[in-house]
């Protein structure tokens, strides 16, 4: 087996010159001096007996050989960092906290249930919940910022464990002109109305969840905003069925009918973003979610 010629430590400090933009921010991210990394990128070279730089006054830029190299780099680097990881999760074996994405039309109550039977055995664990929406949810899974989600969409190369079905309805309150139409409504007349929306919680908006005709549109943060609006009798909005049918049964809200689309209708999802980052703690709370909906 022949020996590498060039280590990790040289590999990660051409990354931090590439993504530093130069050698001197390097070496002050790095915290090393900058003729240690000239050193390092210059023996590298040297190594493996090509141009990965080339300076253009004074900016290093990186060569066509060098552009592959580099990219190939950042998957060998990555995985060997995700190894230590793993190594240093099975030698403390449990996770001191744990961060769950909850997508919010996940009835919140089915989580606490899980919760409450994971805390005898937690050993302590912290647990943090961060409600998302869609494009958020999504995020949170590909930057792996997250030890659990339970997601509506689940991103691609991920496996997914399905959880539930959400059914929504389209509500508004019962003193809303919408409410006193007897036949179903069709989408020129709902589009005259106010429509409440949820805001995606992700940077990048990825879909245009639902439908969204209406001309006018306010956007608010969660469906309990969403509802505060509807009990002023504005507007109409589509709603898990879990969180307005008390206020349905008791006539505070009302419930429409869209010709062509009485409800809707969302799969949740349990993912682990990172299975090789999963410790015992994580793997009992999953259990013990799944189980809620046996």
């Amino acid at each position: 087996m022949n020996q590498a010629k060039s280590t990790l430590e040289q590999w990660r400090i051409l990354q931090a010159v590439v993504d530093h933009g130069g050698y001197a921010q390097a070496a002050q991210k790095l915290n090393k001096s900058q003729s240690s990394l000239n050193h390092a990128v210059a023996k590298l070279q040297s190594q493996l007996g090509v141009a990965l730089l080339e300076v253009k006054g004074r900016k290093a830029y990186l060569t066509e050989t060098g552009e592959v190299l580099l990219r190939r780099s950042r998957h060998i680097t990555r995985s060997v960092s995700e190894l230590e990881i793993l190594a240093k999760n099975l030698q403390k074996g449990w996770e001191p906290t744990l961060v769950i994405a909850r997508e919010i039309i996940y009835p919140m109550d089915k989580l606490v249930d899980a919760l409450s039977l994971f805390e005898p055995q937690g050993r302590g664990t912290r647990i943090i919940i961060l409600d998302s929406v869609i494009s958020g949810t999504l995020e949170l899974i590909e930057s792996e910022q997250v030890d659990i989600a339970i997601a509506g969409t689940t991103p691609k190369g991920y496996l997914a464990e399905p959880l539930c079905h959400v059914k929504f309805l389209l509500v508004c309150h019962p003193s809303h002109p919408l409410a006193t139409r007897s036949e179903p409504l069709d989408d020129k007349s709902l589009a005259e109305h106010l429509q409440i929306v949820i805001k995606e919680t992700g940077q990048v908006s990825r879909s245009d969840f639902g439908w969204l005709k209406a001309e006018q549109r306010w956007t608010v943060a969660n469906f309990h905003e969403a509802i505060a609006i509807l009990n002023r009798g504005l507007g109409f909005c589509w709603i898990p069925e879990h969180l307005v049918s008390d206020l349905l049964a008791k006539g505070c809200l009302h419930k429409l009918d869209l010709q062509g689309s009485s409800h809707r209708q969302g799969t949740l999802n349990l993912i682990i973003p990172n299975r090789d980052n999963q410790g015992a703690a994580s793997q009992l709370l999953e259990q013990l979610i799944l189980a809620q909906h046996q």
